[in-house]
């Protein structure tokens, strides 16, 4: 499948849905390309999961802001690649650098650097453990086994508009909440 014929795909999930997150996180190893970027030399071509491209270029299309955040101990590889698969300018942060734990770091710099709040995201990862932590911070993740792809680009778009519906109906509830208890309160005080 070409290219453009996933990002025509890719338009069409997207417009399934009302709601949309204002920033897609993408791990790269195992998620944006198929393999290690510490097992490879910055001499070769790299390249990427066959639907990656035409997702990253509908999520452009869309307006919606997108993000790298890796745990690569080979950081300057992996940023050789970006640039040689000429995808940089889609990204409004790279959050690339080695780190022992998970990713909530790289998501504190994310959010520190757009002002993006955590449950306006959604981030695709191969790593489970990452994928619990970056959860817990409120962040829609999504566990992909063969990269990304149309399949996990639609069960992200699902699971953050659920969120999102959720969050939304929980806030009306402690708004309805809110005011019937400050009515309730000025009643008493008459």
């Amino acid at each position: 499948m070409g290219d453009e014929k996933v990002k025509n795909d890719a338009l069409q999930v997207i417009g399934m849905f009302q709601l949309l997150p204002r920033l897609v996180v993408f791990d790269l190893d195992y998620t944006l390309w198929p393999f290690y970027c510490d097992c490879v030399s910055k001499r070769e071509m790299p390249s990427l999961f066959p639907q990656a491209k035409g997702i990253l270029y509908a999520l452009k299309e869309k307006g919606i802001d997108m993000a790298i955040a890796s745990r690569s101990p080979t950081s300057d590889i992996a940023k050789t690649f970006i640039d040689q698969l000429n995808i940089k300018p889609m990204f409004v942060a790279q959050e690339i650098y080695a780190s022992r734990t998970n990713k909530t770091d790289h998501f504190q710099r994310i959010h520190t650097s757009t002002g993006i709040p955590f449950n306006s995201m959604l981030f695709f990862d191969d790593e489970d453990r990452n994928i619990q932590s970056v959860s817990k911070m409120g962040v829609t993740s999504i566990l992909v086994d063969n990269g990304v792809n149309l399949g996990a680009l639609r069960q992200g778009l699902t699971e953050f508009s659920q969120n999102a519906s959720r969050s939304e109906k929980n806030k009306q509830s402690w708004q309805k909440y809110s005011q019937n208890s400050n009515s309730s309160g000025k009643k008493d005080e008459d």
